[in-house]
């Protein structure tokens, strides 16, 4: 009986000590994220959740670019450019034509995989890469030309296919969907989309386009402060319904989407 006794008090101290040990490493590393911020460089969690094979994360890194993480380990940024990027190398990077926080004519030769919205060498660009447990296609888009005119096939929606999940990113979307638009691209479960109003779609057109989708949840991207946030999501409602997080990234899975459409807001630059 004293031996159990004795062995209770010894596990109960090892206990306390671990809780304790936890608390302090917690601490820690969340002053260390504070004071190692540096300005356009987002830093994601120092101890990312494992990913079951079911779950995708993402990261609102700013303005039109998202870190998208795989179970796998794939490492995807959307709308790779210079001034806004990802503090990890990405396996994949998705760019497109618009303006230069949407590309970079430079990136890192450490990533293995450059996807450009447009051709180079004209023409529509043509995407489909199969790397680990992720496949990127993309649906090419008209820009608008600065000076007038059209950039025709500027622009790429990128869909990603990554467990079970549909995730499209709209770029730098400047029109409504065609017929043959919507039927490249398929059925969605997820669009991260442009909601400024101004510089991509107007409002009506990203409503248009955002209904014609049907995916069960939009995360809006390249907005400038809240201002166009709020009209973006006044002019959404009631057609969706709005949740905001508290933190930049999400776990997302088919069990986890919402039942009816929603817009998840997540604060970023």
């Amino acid at each position: 009986m004293r031996s159990a006794h004795c062995l209770i008090v010894t596990l109960a101290w090892l206990l306390l000590t671990l809780a304790c040990a936890t608390a302090t490493a917690a601490t820690a590393d969340r002053c260390l994220a504070v004071s190692d911020a540096g300005p356009r460089i987002h830093r994601a969690s120092l101890r990312p959740v494992v990913l079951k094979p079911t779950e995708v994360r993402l990261t609102f890194v700013g303005h039109a670019t998202f870190l998208i993480e795989s179970a796998g380990g794939v490492k995807i940024a959307t709308d790779y450019n210079d001034y806004l990027r990802p503090r990890v190398v990405p396996d994949i990077i998705t760019m497109n034509h618009a303006h230069e926080t949407h590309f970079t004519p430079f990136p890192d030769p450490r990533i293995r995989h450059v996807l450009r919205g447009w051709n180079p060498a004209g023409g529509p660009a043509m995407h489909d890469l199969t790397v680990g447990d992720v496949r990127v296609r993309n649906v090419t888009t008209n820009l608008r030309g600065w000076t007038g005119g059209t950039e025709m096939y500027g622009n790429s929606i990128f869909v990603f296919e990554i467990a079970g999940l549909c995730i499209a990113h709209l770029g730098h979307l400047h029109h409504t969907l065609t017929p043959r638009h919507l039927g490249q691209i398929g059925q969605l479960d997820v669009v991260l989309a442009p909601v400024d109003g101004s510089y991509t779609l107007d409002m009506d057109g990203m409503l248009e386009v955002l209904k014609a989708l049907r995916a069960r949840l939009v995360i809006p991207m390249h907005y400038f402060g809240e201002t166009t946030l709020t009209r973006f999501l006044q002019r959404m409602q009631p057609t969706f319904k709005v949740k905001r997080s508290s933190t930049p990234t999400v776990v997302i899975s088919h069990q986890s989407l919402p039942a009816q459409p929603e817009i998840l807001v997540l604060p970023g630059n």
